[in-house]
């Protein structure tokens, strides 16, 4: 009879195998032995070390915590039903309704890996962030240099120190003022607590954030619903310099994923130096994660919408 152990390591082996390089970004050279992802890229993906992967896999590790099991889940771009039979291998109950999913469906991959004229981030209903391309890690700086779970555009508006570690390598103004965009992302957060109210994550950020800035506090005792939808930006980039941008916050479905999309006019300067600042960057990767153990010293840099 197979154990729980057993089926954990085989099923996340199976669903590794499944997954071509091509469809989360990965090139497809002749070079690659295995059909469907290393090791390596998974644990990339995932912002999991190898050697966890590995211990996973062989059953040496058995009680993967449910961070590392909603990682896994968006890695290998599993279904709802994969995800929970994920969760109840690794011991977890599954999300239940009322909580907010960091799952990307396999649709909306491939629409935002197409879109590489822009610099495309998703983020989850609590504007966790979730992936990015090439182009916003050349345009704003790659959030990689911040932890996974510190990858959260809320606490970037509303730093709890001055050396909080940010998403962005470098500053961005928005045509409506920092002011705005904040106000904005506190009235999008009190939306999702009415759409995601079991959500232990979102209670936990918008305690954090109540207790430690006055600014966030303030706002969210005004009681605003709103969504933070679009803006005009210009992104200080410092190989090309100003870039004048628009951005677009596209919501998918249910689970209020938000797509977030900046884009020059065409034809323009600007649509120019987007170009050159995405060759400049093109050693980027499509969307990087360091290891959620790691807690190494991270960069210290401003937010893209700020």
């Amino acid at each position: 009879m197979t154990s729980t152990t057993d089926g954990l390591g085989a099923t996340i082996r199976s669903w590794r195998d499944r997954l071509s390089p091509g469809a989360v970004g990965l090139p497809t050279g002749r070079s690659r032995r295995a059909a469907g992802l290393r090791r390596e890229d998974l644990a990339d993906l995932a912002g999991i070390s190898v050697d966890y992967i590995v211990r996973l896999e062989q059953g040496r590790a058995t009680t993967p915590s449910v961070q590392v099991v909603s990682s896994l889940a968006r890695a290998l771009q599993l279904t709802l039903p994969e995800r929970d039979h994920l969760y109840r291998l690794a011991g977890h109950i599954p999300p239940a309704d009322g909580t907010i999913s960091d799952l990307i469906p396999p649709g909306v991959r491939r629409v935002v890996g197409r879109l590489d004229d822009g610099a495309v981030a998703v983020f989850a209903a609590d504007w966790q962030l979730l992936w990015w391309n090439r182009t916003w890690a050349a345009l704003v700086g790659d959030p990689s240099s911040v932890s996974a779970a510190k990858r959260n555009f809320a606490r970037d508006c509303f730093p709890l120190a001055a050396d909080s570690p940010r998403m962005s390598a470098w500053p961005v103004t928005p045509s409506g003022g920092k002011d705005a965009v904040r106000a904005a992302v506190v009235s999008d957060l009190r939306r999702a607590t009415g759409r995601f109210p079991q959500d232990s994550r979102l209670r936990g950020l918008i305690e954090e954030l109540s207790s430690g800035s006055s600014e966030f506090a303030a706002l969210w005792s005004v009681g605003t619903v709103g969504a933070h939808r679009e803006d005009h930006k210009v992104v200080h980039h410092p190989t090309v310099g100003p870039i004048t941008v628009d951005c677009d916050v596209l919501t998918d479905g249910d689970a209020e994923l938000k797509i977030v999309i900046m884009t020059a006019t065409p034809g323009s300067e600007d649509e120019t130096k987007l170009r050159l600042a995405a060759v400049a960057g093109g050693a980027g990767q499509m969307s990087g994660a360091p290891d959620l153990s790691d807690s190494r010293p991270r960069a210290h840099n401003l937010s893209p919408w700020h």
